[in-house]
């Protein structure tokens, strides 16, 4: 489902030219979970960002099936985050003064659902990721940084994306938590034969994937 092959990325920096990505090349399959792992700075965030089309390659090829996503143009890249990916942070980025459900709601009302069906559709993937009906309504602050991820996760599914993009998504959780999210991912993959691709330093995500794969100083190998 998702091809990337001789893709680069080059930053510039006072103290010169960073190389972050170098000719990195793989591919996935629908159903599939993989995990990148690396060290800070090695490169594995700017890849994520390279696939979620946040930043854009300096050369190289992403392809999603058949069609190609590195040239696409802004108009082009935002339709594609917004229909074909679902993102998940560290961090959770939710908007605090909006509801879980209102979080969810949100990438729909981008896509040009109705307000019932925005409500309807949020709802049913928030019972699917654990959420309870009576947490729906909270805004961040009155949720666990578990409950916040679960609705992360929910928000990334919601328009039923083929790519699911992780960064770190267990790093601000305890460990028993983190299992459970684990676990959401894992059964994300399965769902619709979506591809989840996991940027991590938790070795147990990395045994769950279907397979890993290392970055070090913006070079990818596979580690069997």
């Amino acid at each position: 489902m998702l091809t990337i092959s001789s893709l680069n990325k080059t930053f510039k920096t006072p103290a010169g030219d960073v190389a972050a990505v170098r000719d990195v090349s793989f591919s996935t399959k629908p159903g599939e979970m993989v995990a990148i792992v690396g060290a800070s700075g090695s490169g594995k965030s700017t890849l994520l960002s390279l696939l979620g089309l946040l930043e854009s390659p300096d050369n190289g090829s992403i392809k999603v099936g058949d069609v190609e996503l590195a040239g696409l143009d802004a108009k082009g890249r935002t339709a594609y985050r917004a229909r074909k990916v679902g993102f998940v942070f560290q961090q959770f980025n939710l908007i605090p003064n909006l509801s879980a459900l209102e979080n969810v709601m949100l990438p729909l009302e981008f896509a040009g659902w109705s307000v019932p069906e925005r409500k309807a559709r949020a709802r049913e993937v928030l019972n699917t990721v654990g959420l309870g009906e009576d947490k729906v309504l909270r805004r961040p602050a009155k949720l666990s940084g578990g409950e916040q991820q679960r609705v992360a996760i929910a928000r990334a599914l919601v328009t039923d994306p083929e790519l699911i993009l992780a960064d770190e998504p267990t790093g601000n959780l305890d460990r028993k938590t983190g299992e459970r999210i684990i676990a959401l991912l894992r059964e994300a993959a399965g769902q619709e034969k979506r591809t989840v691709v996991v940027v991590t330093h938790d070795d147990k995500i990395a045994q769950a994937a279907d397979r890993r794969l290392e970055i070090e100083d913006g070079v990818l190998r596979e580690i069997a």
